[in-house]
């Protein structure tokens, strides 16, 4: 059986109705987005029904224009038992040009779940290259900083 893929990118163009009151593409289109490339990544790998556990770190470092082609990578970086870290980069820019622009990142939690709602067991993210690594071991930071502001937020939850 072929593995599959821990990679996954969309691509299509921002559209009049993404526009936000700043004539630029509304921040919580992108969120969508972002979503839903990770489930869709999510899914892939784990061959379930996925649902968002954690969104975090969400950077908006530069707007989408309408028309604008959008591509959004969503990669797996970390597999726990049940559940899946995506780091997710959206890029965009005018389709005539070949060169896009990084415009968002954030890092996304899924878990699969069966027809029951109950977390089920994934395949093994094994990284295979130094960039994977890397990646694995910022997963296994974001995890370490997520404990502390959790233990930070009990107190108001």
């Amino acid at each position: 059986m072929e593995q599959p893929q821990h990679t996954v990118t969309l691509r299509f163009l921002a559209e009049p109705s993404d526009v936000n009151f700043g004539g630029k593409v509304h921040g919580g289109s992108v969120m969508k987005w972002i979503d839903q490339a990770g489930f869709t990544c999510a899914a892939n790998w784990s061959g379930q029904y996925c649902v968002t556990v954690y969104v975090g770190g969400i950077r908006f470092y530069k707007p989408i224009s309408i028309g604008d082609l959008v591509e959004i990578s969503a990669s797996i970086i970390y597999t726990g038992n049940t559940s899946m870290h995506i780091s997710i980069h959206v890029f965009a820019g005018n389709p005539r040009q070949k060169e896009k622009e990084k415009t968002t990142h954030c890092i996304m939690v899924f878990a699969a779940i069966d027809e029951k709602g109950k977390t089920v067991p994934i395949p093994k993210w094994v990284p295979q290259t130094d960039h994977d690594r890397s990646m694995e071991e910022y997963a296994h930071r974001l995890m370490d900083l997520r404990k502390n502001i959790e233990d930070e937020m009990k107190p108001y939850l």
